[in-house]
């Protein structure tokens, strides 16, 4: 374990962002392929995932020059992962009805595949599109992001690779 995590510390940013940018495709695809439009709260988590990128991305370049924020910067992508999570949970408490939330017509007509002649119909927050084995997409972004904020904590506090003495 601790010389996985020695390794993978100078390659977890682009890890992390590789992982973000599947996440997004998939919301992607469902979107554009699946016809599952989404709800401001899944708009948001996408937010966070894009908010991903851009900190991994830039802590790959910052890696270059100085490796030895190594450990800073996969907890700093590690907080982030933790806001992904946070924020998918909560979708999750809002599909499952233990909270109650106004979400806002904040989605873009122009992705929504419209009929002319009937009403115009925004996603719900409170309504799950899409599950598997009783996990909604929300669910599995909540596992997924803990996962990765996991993995982050995990490089970003465990030793160095021991040498061994001769």
């Amino acid at each position: 374990m601790l010389t996985l995590a020695s390794r993978m510390r100078p390659i977890w940013p682009l890890l992390a962002l590789l992982a973000s940018g599947a996440m997004l495709a998939a919301a992607h695809s469902f979107q554009r392929f699946g016809g599952l439009y989404p709800c401001p709260l899944c708009l948001d988590q996408r937010n966070w995932h894009w908010a991903v990128v851009v900190v991994s991305a830039l802590s790959f370049g910052v890696l270059r020059l100085r490796p030895g924020f190594a450990r800073w910067l996969a907890a700093l992508i590690g907080l982030v992962f933790v806001g992904s999570m946070g924020m998918a949970l909560y979708h999750v408490a809002v599909e499952q009805h233990w909270v109650v939330a106004q979400c806002d017509a904040r989605i873009d007509l122009n992705d929504l595949a419209l009929d002319m002649d009937g009403p115009v119909v925004a996603p719900k927050c409170d309504e799950i599109a899409w599950q598997f084995a009783g996990i909604s997409m929300a669910g599995f972004n909540a596992i997924i992001s803990a996962l990765l904020a996991l993995a982050s904590v995990a490089i970003a506090l465990l030793p160095e690779r021991c040498q061994a003495r001769t």
